[in-house]
């Protein structure tokens, strides 16, 4: 009676299957660093963890997985990629890096390199990629610090990626934003963070 009504109907048995894998549009990977990780903030406070309730808001099926890590650099996460992808076969990698090859004074080839690594793996994998810029104090100089934000443009139109172009807009000269080091944003930063990356990420998202 099932396959005559299905038949009768022009559907196929396995339509309930396909309706909802398609309802279950995957992973997203955040690899970042602390701002990412959620240094001095609690986990369900952080972006990430706002990220993942808005989603859930708006009817996107995602699972957010955070494999964000304090002191995280580029190349730090070059070596935890290809795991990464493994594990949670992402579809969507979003790359807040960068910020920690700044503050070190890295050569900005070596860090180019690692991006196009992360970049280029993660679409091997079958993923989308946003990319979130990061800008240096003005101390290390005009000509680092303007060549380091410029990376992050370069490498956006070099693989036609959404781009941030600085994820801590609106908060890194907000004393009322940062925590005491200057470095890290408070949890009333969180969803200023998530409204800056929200615009990039929505160009990947499906429902």
């Amino acid at each position: 009676m099932t396959s005559l009504l299905a038949g009768v109907l022009g559907i196929g048995l396995a339509a309930p299957r396909l309706v909802h894998a398609a309802a279950a549009p995957g992973t997203i990977l955040v690899l970042g660093d602390s701002l990412s990780a959620g240094y001095g903030v609690k986990v369900d406070a952080t972006w990430v963890a706002l990220l993942q309730r808005r989603l859930a808001a708006q009817g996107y099926g995602y699972r957010v997985v955070n494999a964000s890590s304090s002191g995280e650099t580029t190349g730090g996460a070059r070596a935890r990629l290809p795991r990464a992808l493994e594990l949670h076969q992402p579809a969507i990698v979003v790359i807040e890096l960068g910020g920690n090859d700044g503050l070190r004074g890295l050569p900005l080839e070596q860090v180019r390199d690692n991006f196009e690594y992360l970049i280029e793996q993660s679409r091997q994998a079958g993923a989308r990629v946003v990319l979130v810029g990061m800008r240096m104090p003005p101390n290390y100089g005009p000509q680092y610090t303007d060549s380091f934000h410029a990376l992050y443009g370069e490498l956006a139109q070099k693989y036609q990626l959404p781009l941030v172009d600085f994820f801590l807009e609106g908060v890194a000269l907000d004393d009322n934003l940062m925590q005491a080091d200057g470095i890290h944003p408070t949890a009333a930063a969180q969803p200023k963070l998530l409204d800056n990356l929200w615009p990039a990420l929505a160009k990947v998202l499906k429902k």
